[in-house]
């Protein structure tokens, strides 16, 4: 058997082996359409050797080559397979975690909030950076301001409040809505500040083709990666 590509193409015919990943059709075969697998690489391989002229035997270097472009081919396959498999775990996982956080209050970036039963709510404040005042006000569902708080100074990272409920004249402010607005400074210079609030999660949708989304009063749909506490 020669050695050369069209040797090898020729030997790849005569067993009704397809050479590339594209599927062939061999009229002449008994073994029909079909691409090259592993058993046909070992048959391929074995065939080639027995028909090899003992005068010119098939070059070393070439035999190693397709054997390590097989290997190469095979591998990429399997991981294929094997990444699918995950990938198909995760979006499972992914649909079951958001399915659990129904009926339950999270905290997640935003500016509405809803009041506890059992009056006032709480909050946290994400600082960029260190802050030397931080400011938190709460206003109801027409404007009005219910409360403003100094938590004073604090460190980069997470600031966590809590209102007891009472508005400035000492009143009950109801359950709201509220809206959430904080500030924070450093000396004279502003210092990114986001208001994170809980809210309650009314229901899952699971768009085709997308990853799921929780549906949170007053905040509309979120992703359950924005999610940072729940309770």
């Amino acid at each position: 058997m020669a050695t050369s590509s069209t040797g090898f193409d020729t030997t790849l015919n005569n067993l009704g082996i397809a050479r590339s990943s594209t599927t062939k059709t061999n009229s002449n075969s008994s073994l029909g359409d079909r691409t090259l697998g592993q058993a046909d690489f070992l048959s391929l391989m074995t065939a080639q050797m027995k028909n090899q002229d003992p005068f010119n035997p098939v070059d070393n270097t070439q035999m190693v080559a397709q054997m390590a472009q097989f290997s190469s081919v095979a591998g990429i396959s399997e991981m294929n397979t094997t990444l699918k498999g995950l990938a198909d775990k995760m979006a499972g996982s992914s649909t079951a975690d958001a399915l659990a956080y129904v009926g339950k209050t999270v905290l997640t970036e935003g500016s509405v909030a809803y009041g506890r039963t059992s009056g006032g709510l709480a909050g946290s404040i994400d600082l960029g950076g260190d802050a030397t005042n931080v400011l938190v006000s709460i206003t109801d569902a027409q404007g009005g301001t219910m409360k403003t708080m100094d938590l004073g100074a604090h460190s980069a990272g997470t600031v966590d409040y809590d209102w007891n409920g009472m508005n400035t004249d000492g009143e009950n402010g109801g359950t709201g809505p509220f809206t959430i607005s904080v500030t924070a400074y450093n000396g004279s210079a502003n210092v990114a500040a986001k208001s994170l609030v809980w809210a309650p999660v009314e229901s899952v949708s699971m768009p085709s083709g997308g990853s799921p989304k929780l549906t949170v009063s007053g905040l509309g749909q979120i992703d359950p990666s924005a999610v940072r506490s729940a309770g």
